[in-house]
C-alpha cells in the first residue's frame, strides 16, 4: 500500500498522495480550505463534456465531470459527480484511443495527474493515447472526505501500551467514522475499490472506448486487477505497476510483508553506501549513525531540517524522512540528509507525536479486513514488525491497521480470478519499499495465463519509464499490444 509519511498525509483533497500500503485518504477538513475547483461544464450521465480546466500554469488539459450512482447496487439512487481530466494524444494522426490512468494512495487525484503530472507518462504513450484520469470517489473534485479537523487532531498515538489504549483507539475510530459520514455524506459508506470498479467501467463508456486501455500505479493496481476480474472481456491492455497483492489473507501476513519489503530498501540503502565512496556516509556504520538518530528523535532532541526549531518525531524519520527518498531511490539524497541531522545540535529534549492520519484510510478499510483481536495481539504485530524490520520502527502500515480497527469492510481479500482477460503487464521494481517485488509475482501467478510480469532491476516505487529497457517494453505493448516475453527483465538505470 503505497504509506507515505506525515507532509503527504496532511495534504487535502485533490493534493492526496499514496501510501507504501498504498493507503492513505486524503481529506477536506472543517476549517481548512479545499482544494481549487476544477471549472467544468456538468455532465449528463453517461456522457462527458469537456471544457478548459482551470490551472493556466499547465495549460492544455480538459476537464469535466460524469456522473454515477453512489452505490451501484442502487443505480437508481442518489448520485454522484466524479472528477475527470484529459490530455489529448499529441499526434491525432497516430492515435490509438484513450488510456485511463488509475491513481495511487488511495487519495491521489488523477485530475491533479493528468493536469501538472504528464510527464508521468512516456513521451511515446502521450503521442499515441489520449491521458485520462479521475479523482476517485471520496477524493479532491468527487465528493471529497470530509471530517472535523479537531476530531482528526486528537487521534490517539497508535504506539498502544496497553488495553485501554486499544479500546480507547476504537471508540476513537467509531466517534471519527460517524463524524466523517455525517459530514461526507453517503458517498463515505460506499468508498471501496469495487464501486470503483464500476465507475471505471462508466467512465470507459462515457469516452466511447469498446475497450479499457488501462495503466494503475500502487493502489491503482487493486482498481486494474478488479476491474480485469470484473469485466475480463472489456480490457484492451493493462499495465499493473508497483503492485498491490489484494490475496494477502491475515492482519499478520500483510504487516510482515510490508515490513520486510521496507527493510530490504534500508539494506539495499546500507550496501549501496558501503560501496559507494561518494556517499556521505561511507566508512562511518549506517546503521550506527541512523540507530542513533532514531534514539535522539525518541527522545525528541532531533531537529526537523524542514522546520528548523521543531522536533522530528522517529515515525516521521521513518516515514517521512526515510520512505521519501526510498520512493524516489535517492540514496545520496538520503545518507546526505542523514548525515546532515547527525551533524546537528541536539534539541532540549521535549514531547514528540506523530501527526493525525486524515480519517485514514475510508477506502483502505473498506477495502482490506485485517482485524486485531486485542491489545495482546496487537503487541504482537508491532513486535512483528520490529524483527521483520528492525531499522524501521513505527512504520505507517501500523498506523494504518489502528486507524481501522472495528472498520466495516465492504471489499475484503480474496484471490484474482481474471478468467478470459488478454494478458496484462505486472510490473515492479526488484527493491520496491512499498510494494514488495513478491506481491508482483503473487499477482501475476493469480493472473495465470493473463499474468505477464516485467522485472526491473532496480530500486524505488513506479518503474515503468525506468531507463529505456522498460519503456520500450511498456511503451510496445500498450501501443500495439506486443507482450514482452515471460520473464523479461530490465537492468537497472543508475540514479
Amino acid at each position: 500500500m503505497p504509506l507515505r509519511g506525515r507532509s503527504a498525509l496532511r495534504r487535502v483533497a485533490a493534493r492526496g498522495t499514496t501510501m507504501a500500503v498504498g493507503a492513505v485518504m486524503a481529506v477536506t477538513t472543517t476549517g481548512l480550505a479545499a482544494a481549487p475547483a476544477v471549472h467544468a461544464l456538468s455532465s449528463a450521465t453517461g456522457t462527458l463534456r469537456w471544457s478548459p480546466c482551470d490551472d493556466p500554469e499547465k495549460p492544455g488539459a480538459e476537464c469535466a465531470t460524469l456522473s454515477v450512482p453512489v452505490d451501484w447496487a442502487h443505480p437508481d439512487g442518489p448520485r454522484l459527480d466524479l472528477a475527470v481530466a484529459r490530455r489529448q494524444a499529441t499526434d491525432p494522426g497516430a492515435r490509438v484511443g484513450s488510456m485511463v490512468f488509475g491513481p495511487g494512495g488511495p487519495g491521489d487525484s488523477g485530475v491533479e495527474r493528468v493536469v501538472r503530472g504528464i510527464s508521468r507518462f512516456s513521451p511515446e504513450v502521450r503521442r499515441r493515447f489520449d491521458i485520462v484520469s479521475f479523482d476517485p470517489r471520496g477524493v479532491g473534485g468527487s465528493n471529497p472526505v470530509t471530517c472535523s479537523g479537531d476530531l482528526l487532531a486528537k487521534r490517539p498515538s497508535p504506539e498502544l501500551r496497553s488495553q485501554a489504549d486499544f479500546d480507547a483507539t476504537l471508540a476513537y475510530n467509531r466517534r471519527l467514522r460517524a463524524d466523517c459520514g455525517d459530514r461526507t455524506g453517503p458517498v463515505f459508506d460506499h468508498l471501496d475499490t469495487a464501486q470503483t470498479v464500476r465507475d471505471v467501467d462508466a467512465l470507459r463508456a462515457a469516452l466511447g472506448e469498446r475497450k479499457l486501455t488501462f495503466h494503475g500505479s500502487s493502489y491503482g493496481t487493486l482498481l486494474g486487477a478488479q476491474y480485469a476480474e470484473t469485466y475480463p472481456r472489456r480490457v484492451r491492455a493493462m499495465v499493473l505497476e508497483s503492485v498491490m497483492d489484494h490475496s494477502v489473507p491475515t492482519t499478520r501476513d500483510f504487516l510482515r510483508s510490508e515490513a520486510a519489503t521496507a527493510q530490504d530498501s534500508f539494506r539495499e540503502f546500507v550496501k549501496w553506501c558501503d560501496g559507494a565512496p561518494g556517499c556521505a556516509l561511507h566508512g562511518r556504520g549506517v546503521r550506527a549513525v541512523w540507530q542513533g538518530l532514531l534514539a535522539r528523535a525518541g527522545r525528541g532532541e532531533l531537529e526537523d531540517p524542514a522546520k528548523p526549531g521543531t522536533a522530528l518525531s522517529s515515525s516521521d524519520l521513518v516515514n517521512t524522512v526515510a520512505f521519501r527518498k526510498f520512493y524516489q531511490a535517492d540514496y545520496a539524497g538520503l545518507a546526505t540528509a542523514i548525515a546532515g541531522m547527525d551533524a546537528s545540535k541536539p534539541l532540549p529534549a521535549s514531547p514528540t507525536s506523530t501527526a493525525p492520519l486524515p480519517p485514514a484510510t475510508p477506502v483502505f478499510c473498506s477495502d482490506w479486513h485485517l482485524p486485531v483481536r486485542d491489545y495482546r495481539e496487537y503487541a504482537s504485530l508491532v513486535a512483528l514488525m520490529n524483527r521483520t524490520a528492525p531499522d524501521l520502527p513505527h512504520l505507517l502500515p501500523l498506523h494504518v491497521a489502528a486507524a481501522c480497527l472495528g472498520a466495516p469492510t465492504a471489499n475484503p481479500q480474496h484471490r484474482l480470478d481474471a478468467h478470459g482477460a488478454p494478458p496484462i503487464l505486472v510490473s515492479n521494481a526488484l527493491h520496491d519499499p512499498a510494494t514488495g517485488y513478491p506481491w508482483a509475482v503473487s499477482v501475476a501467478r493469480q493472473l495465470g495465463r493473463s499474468g505477464v510480469l516485467l522485472t526491473y532491476e532496480g530500486h524505488g516505487h513506479g518503474s515503468v519509464t525506468s531507463g529505456p529497457c522498460m519503456r520500450d517494453a511498456v511503451d510496445g505493448y500498450l501501443t500495439d499490444l506486443a507482450v514482452p516475453p515471460r520473464g523479461t527483465s530490465c537492468p537497472a538505470v543508475p540514479s
